[in-house]
């Protein structure tokens, strides 16, 4: 086999349709478009979710909330994880969390959160912590660092 040999599979590749060439070809004069109207002519699109007219859905709907624009969406661990995770007197950061597999990226920040119970010292490196987890990890004799 060589690269001048190469050709597609029978019907891999489809001619794309012709229209407007004639009436002979059966896709002559309109096109397939129909007579007359909005989407006879060249150039015309309605754009997603049109609905003829009418107020549209998402415009139906009532709006409820507040979206921050400021807002910062921390990747979050628990001490559950850590402690499942970490041996005793490791020092817990960023890059190590993404090592192991516990976070997948770190978006904003991380914080850390009090859910769970934590047996072994950790040193554990973060943007925030909750209060429950400073608290828990200070207790076993861990080390809470904001970056």
């Amino acid at each position: 086999m060589k690269l001048h040999t190469l050709r597609n599979t029978e019907g891999a590749r489809k001619k794309r349709k012709r229209v407007g060439r004639g009436d002979a070809s059966n896709w002559g004069r309109t096109a397939g478009r129909g007579e007359k109207g909005q989407s006879s002519r060249s150039g015309s699109s309605r754009r997603l979710h049109f609905e003829g007219g009418q107020i549209p859905l998402f415009r139906r709907l009532p709006k409820r909330g507040f979206k921050s624009r400021n807002h910062k969406d921390y990747t979050v661990v628990n001490l559950y994880d850590l402690e499942k995770t970490f041996s005793a007197n490791d020092i817990v950061d960023e890059k190590l969390l993404i090592e192991k597999s516990l976070v997948p990226k770190i978006k904003y920040g991380l914080k850390i959160l009090g859910d769970g119970e934590i047996t072994k010292p950790l040193t554990v490196i973060a943007n925030h912590f909750s209060d429950s987890a400073k608290a828990k990890i200070e207790k076993v004799g861990g080390k809470c660092e904001v970056v």
